[in-house]
């Protein structure tokens, strides 16, 4: 094994062309680990864990790229790293089009623009979001590793001048149609959304598409926004925003459960909301004594979609799929040998994932996770299963250096014969999202192993039974019904939700 590492100074990448540039090195023949990222603090100790460091590294500035290669032979690494230039080349840019480097440029371009959309390493993210907010503009912050302090001072002064900041860390937001960063695609329509989960709101959105419903603004607010330490500031403004949008009849809110003082403000705003209102705290357990006023209270993202749609009077439903549910685990309990017990899931959503803690909780069933709920047990390992587990593949331990399972699923292809090879484990769930700046082909990524994972399970006298729930829409660039096809030719089992799916796995294990 051999290894090898180039630093270019002033070199800037956002998140996503990243993640890109190591699937494409990661698919060389002969290369075995990239990491392709900005010389952060934090970067270079994950690059430590997989022995990459020296005096370059350790004086890289967090706008300086680093690429590390570990492949099979010092030719493989001189090879990959000597052809830089052309695993980094993006996209040709249209004929005459000449690249914005600032804020200022952008705004000179285009100056009747009100976004910024904002994705530089953490060290310079929160001085960038500033600079647009004083130009007047609202900001949609990808960037992650922000800090609290300087995510609640944006915050301030975003209020003070009537303008949101969605995240840090926002990886979802809708405004009137227009998808920032990962999206689905809906049609335009009468409800609105605020959420603090990524994938939770491209789960949400793509179900009322689904049912016949349509999007008016989807706002991402990031994951800490409704902590008490930053008091649901984004929250609060995205409400006013669509109390306020005559085309936004009905919201739903949808988060992890918030900080205890903001839950007791948040639950009182919405009873007073003057528009229907559907409260969806994954894990917060709210009973349905919390209901009162316009709020209404969902245990599950399906169920926050049929009500807001119920209550947007929309009445197409999402058809079943024609399966007998009995019977199909009737089948697949059958098939199972006596040593097979667990149930693990692989999850590309960090929202679904909780998600399906959370129904399989409510069912009585104790659960390992990398990104445990509150009370529950978390994974010493995050790379080793134990008992049933849930899996979040796109938690930093995973993706730091390394795209993101929803843009290659080769960590999470790895992870599932991992999983296969344990004799105990009998069922397998995973989720697929679809939508843009996702992976072009998600189950095409999967197939081999999850055929492989079967195979194993077989000789072993055995079946390992897959069930999947595929996030998105027919409008969606990946073709929602030819992923489905292909999931359901590998021999797993398809549902049109995570919930579904999830709840059929809590049937299975009965």
């Amino acid at each position: 094994m051999a290894s090898g590492v180039v630093v270019r100074t002033n070199e800037y990448y956002d998140s996503v062309f990243l993640m890109r540039a190591s699937k494409r090195l990661s698919e060389v023949h002969g290369v075995q680990q990239t990491a392709v990222l900005m010389g952060t603090e934090k970067n270079k100790k994950l690059l430590e864990e997989i022995g990459i460091g020296g005096p370059q590294v350790e004086a890289a500035q967090p706008n300086d790229l680093i690429v590390a290669v570990i492949a099979e032979s010092p030719e493989v690494v001189q090879s990959v790293l000597g052809r830089l230039d052309e695993w980094l080349q993006a996209s040709p840019a249209t004929a005459g089009e000449v690249p914005l480097r600032t804020l200022d440029e952008g705004l000179a371009r285009a100056p009747g623009a009100n976004l910024a959309v904002i994705s530089v390493p953490g060290a310079y993210a929160a001085r960038e979001a500033r600079k647009a907010l004083e130009a007047g503009l609202h900001v949609f912050l990808f960037s992650d590793n922000v800090s609290v302090e300087d995510e609640l001072a944006l915050k301030q002064l975003a209020r003070e001048r009537g303008r949101l900041v969605m995240g840090p860390g926002c990886g979802t937001t809708l405004i009137a149609g227009k998808g920032l960063g990962f999206a689905n695609a809906v049609r335009r329509g009468t409800i609105g959304a605020v959420g603090a989960a990524g994938t939770g709101l491209q789960e949400f959105t793509s179900l009322v598409h689904n049912l016949g419903g349509g999007i008016s603004h989807a706002i991402g607010t990031g994951g800490r926004d409704l902590s008490d330490a930053i008091g649901g500031l984004t929250a609060f403004a995205a409400l006013d925003a669509l109390q306020a949008d005559p085309l936004t009849h009905v919201v739903c809110v949808l988060s992890k459960p918030p900080g205890v003082e903001v839950r007791s403000r948040l639950l009182k705003r919405l009873a007073e909301f003057p528009k229907p209102v559907v409260a969806c705290l994954l894990g917060a357990d709210l009973g349905p004594q919390a209901a009162r006023g316009n709020l209404h209270i969902a245990q599950t993202l399906d169920d926050a979609a049929e009500q807001v749609c119920r209550l947007a009077e929309i009445t197409a439903r999402i058809e079943a799929a024609e399966m007998d549910a009995q019977a199909a685990a009737d089948r697949e309990r059958a098939a199972w040998a006596p040593e097979q017990k667990y149930l693990r899931g692989l999850f590309a959503g960090g929202s679904l994932c909780y998600q399906t803690q959370h129904i399989l909780r409510a069912a009585g069933l104790k659960v390992h996770s990398n990104t445990p709920l509150h009370g529950e047990p978390a994974l010493e390992n995050p790379d080793r299963s134990r008992e049933h587990t849930m899996v979040d593949m796109g938690d930093d331990y995973f993706t730091v250096g390394r795209p993101h399972p929803m843009i290659d699923g080769t960590q999470r292809a790895q992870r599932i014969r991992a999983e296969a090879r344990d004799p105990q484990v009998r069922l397998l769930l995973l989720d697929i999202v679809l939508g843009y700046n996702a992976a072009r082909d998600p189950v095409g990524d999967l197939l081999d192993a999850i055929g492989e994972a079967r195979q194993a399970a077989a000789q072993r006298g055995g079946a390992l039974t897959v069930v999947a729930s595929i996030c998105g829409t027919a409008l969606d660039p990946q073709d929602m019904a030819l992923q489905a096809r292909l999931l359901r030719e590998a021999g797993a089992i398809v549902f049109p939700s995570n919930a579904r799916a999830a709840q059929f796995c809590v049937q299975l294990l009965a």
